[in-house]
Parts: structure tokens; C-alpha cells; sequence
């Protein structure tokens, strides 16, 4: 965990960011909290907590991250699924691979375990355990570092007080479960007012997949949750420690659930860093978010592995983003070099349709994925607003997109088609929350909006990493301002050449 103090080149983040290596699929292992405070002589705008601790949900893959990535790269179809969770680096003790003896998940999946012991109370090794006292506050740093996957996070018989996500303060919101999409974090607030005990923290996958007919997909996946554990000083000293005590964790497939977490987080108003929404729009933008194919090019077309033997794509509006390969977007824009990219992403799809209709999910004519390098150019200081609908393409799922270089304002979030006329009605343009990262809502939308004052070029992409290199990503090159301040600068003389 990284911890440095709000000050220069920090401005309007205080909380928890996601640091990761951004080169193929090594943020699997490469990644941590960035924790930013507030500044010296300032105060969190809630009780300062008696100690924190960072929460950093992984995934474990049993084979190399880089074949993979290989893999999909050349089947154009998604690898396996990860082989389980991590929290802080641990798979939890719910795992073979954790001890020669396993503890196994009651059916219920929130009573006492019955643990084996090795004469000195229960075996607990293989997995992260923090100590608290009873009656104290704490402040759990979550941090979703999940490459494919969202993720449950729940403390047995303790609520959480959301205050903070993406490195912006919340209006406290009180829960008993919090839910991540990949990239995004969630600072809470927990209460040690629990009997002397040791209890579980656990997270599980997210999984929302549904069928062509519109069923909520069979999940074929080991479901086991990952574990980690918070245990009482008081009980720790027991003569006769319990077994730690599990909580109740949605079904993987629990929409509704999720929806309600993630749609119910309001911005601290008036609280620090808070600046108003624009009320003024500048660029109105619609994206269509899902996937689709192109054509195959191996000549044995099994090898293809797309429906009716094409290669899958991802796109934003239909255009499915290629990186450069011989230099970067920024080089290209600051020095003008032509024939790297184009300004023409769109503002709408190509097509308009039913785009929640999973009848659709195959559809040819509105499957085609154009490749390309597209981006789009935004005046300095413009005020963006962009719609994100989801797709029923191929397999319908929640694209969490990330924005570099800005925060957000998430404005509303709905089901099924996006209504110009009705949704717009339910903006919260008052404290709507902050963010970095948008889930956008399986068989949903969500509309955001952000003030573009950061000169250069910004990679908007999804964070589902099986996506990235699909397509589903384009670029925002903001223009400079009027004065040297608001200037892209030049790159610094010991800028590194590949």
C-alpha cells in the first residue's frame, strides 16, 4: 500500500486509488492501493478511525497470465475463468490448495464452521487475519484488482459505512454488503460492537451472464468464497476460541442486489473537494458498449472461435479500438505525426435498435465490429455527458469503463434501454456520486458527466481485461487551454525510448 499525503498534482482525491501495470495482462499480479490522505492539519469529514487496513480483492489463475492472454489473442475467444479470489494475496481457507485440511462451506452458507484443530484451537493458516479491539473503529481500504470478474464483499454481523469511492467522499451510506467492479475501490467504516469472536470477511464473483431467452445464466464455476478474517483481541486470548463465524453472500448472479449498492451511493456535497455539477452541456454523446466479431484470419477457420467461426471483437459503437503500434497516441498528437489515429469516433451508433433485446444477441447486421483508431477531440474546460448503453451482443454483461485523467459525475443508472425523453428526469444533478469507473448495468445504462480540463490525451476502456484488447476502448484528446497552466507540456528530456 502506498501512502503519500494530498499535496501536488493530487488535486480533489482523498481516499483510495488502484495503481496496476498497464502492459498486457500483468496487472494480474502487478497492482496495490494508492492511499491519499488528507492534508496535514485537515480531517476526514466522518470519525477518524482508530486504524485502517487495505483490502485488495485478487484473482488466482492456475497457469501463466501471458499465455492467456496469447490464448484469447489468437482464438479471439475468452480464456478460462480464474481459479478463485484472493484477498490480499490469499485464496482464504475454504480451498484445498490452503491446508492438507480443508474446511468445507456449509449448505447454508452462514453458520459456525467446524473447523479442524491441531490441539491449540483452529488451524487458520493460509489466510490474511487482522486483530481489532472491541469498540473501535476501523477503516477497511477495499480495492477491487480482479482482472474478468466484479466482486461481493461482506463482514459477517457487521455493517459498513461507505465514505468514500474512487478517492471521493460519499454521503455515509450504511450497508451490509459492497459490491466492485474491476478498478474501483471503496473506503468503509466498520465497528468492532460484535461478542469476542472471529469473523469472516468474504468476497465472491459477480457474475450476471444472461441467455439469449433472457434467463439469468446457469454459472458453472466454483462459486467457493474467498475468505479472510477479522479477529478479537478479547477472543484471540480465550481459553476456548470459536470458530469464526461466516456471513450470508449473494447467489453470482444477484443483479438486483448489486444494482442497489451500486445506484445508491450519493457525492458529499459540500464536503471537501466537492465542486458542482455543470449544469451546461457541451458534447452530448451516446456509446453503445458490448461485443461483437470481425472477420477470421487464420485460414482454418476452426481455429476461429467467434460465432459461425469469426474472430470476437469488442467495440464503442460499433468501432473497435486498435493501439498504435509504433507510437504512442501522446507522442502522435504533441508532435503532430499524422496516420496514427483518427478524430472521427463517433458520437452515436451507427444503427439504432432494440439494444437490450437478447433476441438480437447474434444478429449479424449489428454484430460487425469496424477496427480502427479512433478517437474523439473535446474543446478545453467542455462539459461532456455521455450516455453508456449495454448491449444484449454475443453474451450481455456489466462493462466497468474507466476514464484516465478525470473523475465523474454518475448522473443515473437504469434498466433496459436508455428513454431520451423520461430518464434524463431522474439525474441527480444535486450530489450525484463520483467516480472513476462506471459499472454499467447489465442490460442497462448509466449516464455520466465530466468537465474536460486536463490537456493530453485519455484512454477510456473497459476494465474487464478480456476486453481490452477486443476493443472495447477509444481515446479523449483534450485541447490545450488559454494560458501555459492548462498547456500540455512537452515530454521531460529523459523520456524513455523503447
Amino acid at each position: 500500500m502506498v501512502m503519500v499525503e494530498w499535496g501536488t498534482r493530487m488535486l480533489g482525491a482523498e481516499g483510495t486509488l488502484f495503481w496496476h501495470a498497464h502492459t498486457g495482462w500483468h496487472r494480474a499480479t502487478v497492482h496495490g492501493a494508492f492511499v491519499i490522505r488528507p492534508k496535514r492539519g485537515n480531517s476526514y469529514p466522518f470519525q477518524n478511525p482508530d486504524n485502517e487496513f487495505p483490502i485488495v480483492i485478487g484473482e488466482w489463475f492456475n497457469t501463466s497470465i501471458v499465455s492467456l492472454e496469447n490464448q484469447l489473442l489468437f482464438y479471439g475467444n475468452g480464456p478460462n475463468y480464474s481459479q478463485g479470489l484472493t484477498i490480499n494475496g490469499w485464496l482464504g481457507d475454504l480451498y484445498p490448495c490452503s491446508s492438507s485440511r480443508r474446511r468445507f462451506l456449509p449448505e447454508d452458507h452462514q453458520s459456525t464452521l467446524e473447523l479442524p484443530t491441531d490441539g491449540d484451537g483452529p488451524v487458520l493458516d493460509q489466510i490474511f487475519k487482522v486483530k481489532v479491539k472491541r469498540g473501535k473503529t476501523y477503516m477497511l481500504r477495499v480495492v477491487c484488482a480482479t482482472l474478468n470478474n466484479h466482486a461481493f464483499f461482506k463482514v459477517a454481523q457487521h455493517t459498513m459505512t461507505v465514505v468514500a469511492i474512487d478517492a471521493v467522499y460519499t454521503t455515509p451510506y450504511v450497508t451490509d454488503i459492497i459490491v466492485l467492479a474491476p478498478g474501483q475501490t471503496v473506503d468503509i467504516l466498520i465497528t468492532t460492537d460484535q461478542k469476542p469472536a472471529s469473523y469472516y470477511m468474504a468476497s465472491r464473483y459477480y457474475y450476471p451472464l444472461i441467455r439469449v431467452d433472457g434467463v439469468p445464466a446457469n454459472n458453472s464455476r466454483d462459486d467457493t468464497p474467498q475468505t479472510a478474517l477479522i479477529v478479537y483481541e478479547e477472543a484471540s486470548i480465550s481459553n476456548n476460541p470459536s470458530a469464526p463465524i461466516f456471513p450470508t453472500l449473494p447467489e453470482l448472479s444477484d443483479v438486483p442486489t448489486a444494482f442497489k449498492f451500486l445506484s445508491s451511493l450519493k457525492g458529499l456535497q459540500n464536503g471537501p473537494h466537492w465542486t458542482p455539477v455543470p449544469h451546461q452541456v457541451d458534447e452530448h454523446m451516446f456509446i453503445t458498449a458490448g461485443l461483437g466479431v470481425t472477420n477470421c484470419t487464420h485460414e482454418d477457420k476452426y481455429l476461429c472461435q467467434g460465432p459461425n467461426f469469426t474472430f470476437m471483437a469488442a467495440s464503442l459503437n460499433n468501432a473497435s479500438f486498435q493501439l498504435p503500434t509504433n507510437t504512442s497516441l501522446l507522442e502522435a498528437y504533441y508532435n503532430n505525426v499524422s496516420g496514427i489515429y483518427t478524430t472521427n469516433f463517433p458520437n452515436n451508433p451507427p444503427k439504432k435498435f432494440d439494444f437490450t433485446n437478447n433476441t438480437l444477441a447474434l444478429e449479424p447486421t449489428l454484430l460487425w465490429a469496424e477496427k480502427g483508431t479512433k478517437v474523439k477531440k473535446l474543446k478545453y474546460n467542455s462539459t461532456v455527458e455521455i450516455v453508456f448503453q449495454n448491449t444484449a451482443f454475443v453474451t450481455p454483461e456489466s462493462h466497468p469503463i474507466h476514464l484516465h485523467g478525470f473523475n465523474f459525475y454518475v448522473l443515473a443508472q437504469g434498466e433496459g434501454n436508455f428513454n431520451r425523453l423520461n430518464d434524463p428526469k431522474m439525474f441527480n444533478l444535486v450530489n450525484p456520486q463520483m467516480r472513476n469507473t462506471i459499472a454499467i448495468p447489465i442490460g442497462g445504462w448509466a449516464a455520466i458527466r465530466f468537465i474536460a480540463n486536463n490537456p493530453g490525451v485519455w484512454y477510456m476502456h473497459c476494465h474487464l481485461e478480456l476486453h481490452v484488447p477486443l476493443g472495447l476502448a477509444t481515446a479523449f484528446i483534450v485541447e490545450d487551454g488559454p494560458t501555459p497552466e492548462t498547456t500540455l507540456p512537452p515530454p521531460p528530456t529523459d523520456f524513455p525510448r523503447c
